[in-house]
């Protein structure tokens, strides 16, 4: 889910603190094997989403590296798969790329802004295309195929995919290195604040690790993923006539 980030050490901390959620009990076997699912379509499709947008900029980095493609096993990096499963906070391979190759219709900061943008801009729109989908499901499935253990199985994995594909697209726009928000937000920066920021990226990451550890990404995050989730729900299942 990261866009870039080669800090080991963050990483390890983060997967210490999953760990210790996991023995302490609060997964179930049955909750990891329904999740599984989202975590796959929502990390390869919004690493693609990165190299595609890159590739249509003109740069070919991605397409050398083929990472043109939705096979998950080209987009998952094994620390940030365990981690968007177990904890819920996780990262793809990231998808590199050399912003010198970009057309210079715009500029390389506007291009990686895009770049960046992509990967959560894909994660929202798989969510609406899951939620048309779930709330089809309900429509056309019936009572009877809701009570059964498949039409219980199928919600709710695709429930938990919207969830997943949600948490993704808004944690991503955190502008805090080394989230896809911070490369959004530093196009708008003037070029010193920008420098300052790429300077002392490493205290960036720092308050990031805070923010998860205390909780507080949770507090800030959870009220805006439940509200998109209910506006959608709303809007579309009122379309299909089940909400």
């Amino acid at each position: 889910m990261f866009y870039s980030s080669n800090n080991y050490f963050i990483y390890a901390i983060l997967i210490m603190l999953a760990i210790s959620s996991l023995a302490r009990g609060e997964f179930s076997i049955v909750e990891l094997l329904l999740t599984l699912p989202g975590v796959l379509v929502a990390i390869t499709f919004h690493e693609f989403a990165h190299a595609y947008a890159a590739d249509k900029l003109g740069d070919s980095t991605p397409r050398m590296q083929g990472r043109l493609n939705l096979n998950p096993l080209k987009h998952l990096d094994p620390f940030g798969f365990f981690m968007l499963v177990f904890a819920h906070i996780g990262w793809g391979k990231p998808v590199q790329i050399n912003p010198r190759n970009f057309d210079r219709k715009i500029s390389m900061s506007a291009g990686e802004a895009i770049v960046a943008f992509a990967g959560p801009l894909m994660n929202f729109l798989l969510a609406i295309v899951f939620t048309i989908i779930y709330c089809a499901v309900i429509k056309f499935g019936g009572a009877a195929f809701m009570l059964t253990t498949v039409g219980n199985v199928i919600t709710t994995m695709l429930s938990y995919t919207i969830v997943v594909n949600i948490g993704l697209g808004v944690f991503n726009l955190i502008p805090l290195p080394p989230l896809d928000g911070s490369k959004i937000l530093k196009n708008f920066l003037p070029y010193n604040a920008r420098s300052w920021i790429e300077t002392h990226e490493f205290m960036f990451y720092i308050i990031f690790l805070v923010i998860w550890i205390t909780d507080l990404a949770s507090i800030i995050i959870t009220p805006i993923i439940n509200a998109i989730l209910s506006g959608m729900l709303n809007v579309i299942g009122g379309i299909f006539g089940i909400m």
